[in-house]
């Protein structure tokens, strides 16, 4: 993998469904969207409470989803917590948290983090030299690097591990206690509950204090203070879900392989191919109405998420 920083002029994302469906036709119902790393096989959601719906958040159920994620990400003493609507909220604001100075961000990785530390006055280094920050995805999404707790420098540290939920084992989260580390989780990806907006930021308590009140209050809706919890605390499905993504995601290795596509990396969630013009297979994946991710970087790389149960014939046939 290239160290080098991510352009910012490109916030190129992936679940544009609508777009696929205006080119394509069809209706979003009859799609199996494979351009996101969200768990097809989401978490199922418990009964709510009827205030969660019609009172304002209280702190007592904030506070039940903070053990819980304490207990679930085995969170050090001295690192605090702090439940945000949805990852991508953290990182549009996180920036705002120093002045702004040098940032890396080794690339190519999911784009928001370049975008928001430019939108906010800072300037993009190509490697960690007299940096002021650095953001490292871990795994890096698109390619599933692994990063080091050696790699991470900058007086602000921002580890970006909203796909590590799948190998729990690889989390660098006893870099929480670092001053100046932030480690951001998100909710909707491996419990499959991207809706929900629902995200964590732990580490250092001083920067986390400043993003709280840039936050507002009542950040987290009522609903997801009850549902995250719920799921935190279940660790049977946890591990259930691991060991399914990891049979699912060899699934679909083996299909694309024996169709020449090489892998390049990825992770449980989504795997990265090369393939002879990306552009190419995006058209014939979409003509069965299979949405992928291309990026504009790289003319051969291909991302696919995982299937939900009734999509593996879509695939098959596609690749037939």
């Amino acid at each position: 993998m290239k160290n080098r920083a991510q352009a910012s002029d490109t916030r190129d994302h992936g679940g544009d469904l609508d777009r696929a469906v205006a080119r394509y036709g069809g209706t979003r119902a009859g799609w199996s969207d494979l351009s996101t790393g969200i768990n097809p096989f989401p978490y199922p959601i418990p009964d709510l409470p009827h205030e969660s719906w019609t009172a304002l958040p209280d702190q007592g159920a904030l506070d039940q989803l903070i053990t819980a994620a304490r207990s679930f990400w085995h969170v050090p003493d001295g690192a605090g917590i702090l439940p945000v609507p949805g990852a991508s909220a953290a990182i549009a604001l996180i920036p705002l948290l120093a002045p702004p100075g040098r940032v890396h961000i080794p690339g190519p990785t999911y784009n928001e983090h370049s975008a928001s530390f430019t939108s906010a006055g800072w300037s993009l280094a190509p490697d960690a030299t007299a940096t002021d920050a650095s953001v490292h995805v871990h795994p890096n999404n698109p390619d599933g690097t692994r990063w080091q707790h050696s790699d991470i420098t900058g007086q602000l540290r921002i580890i970006d591990e909203s796909f590590c939920d799948v190998m729990p084992e690889r989390t660098l989260i006893d870099a929480a206690t670092t001053p100046g580390t932030l480690i951001l989780k998100s909710f909707g990806k491996f419990w499959g509950l991207a809706g929900l907006r629902l995200g964590f930021v732990i580490g250092d308590p001083a920067l986390l204090a400043h993003l709280s009140r840039l936050l507002g209050p009542w950040a987290v809706a009522g609903p997801a203070l009850h549902i995250g919890r719920a799921a935190l605390q279940d660790n049977t499905w946890a591990t259930q879900t691991r060991e399914q993504l990891a049979a699912q995601s060899t699934r679909l290795d083996t299909l694309m392989t024996a169709k020449s596509a090489a892998l390049v990396g990825g992770t449980p969630l989504f795997r990265l191919y090369r393939v002879d013009r990306a552009a190419d297979w995006q058209d014939r994946l979409a003509r069965h109405h299979i949405w992928s991710r291309v990026f504009p970087y790289n003319q051969t790389w291909l991302r696919l998420g995982l299937p939900d149960a009734a999509g593996w014939h879509r695939i098959q046939d596609a690749l037939a």
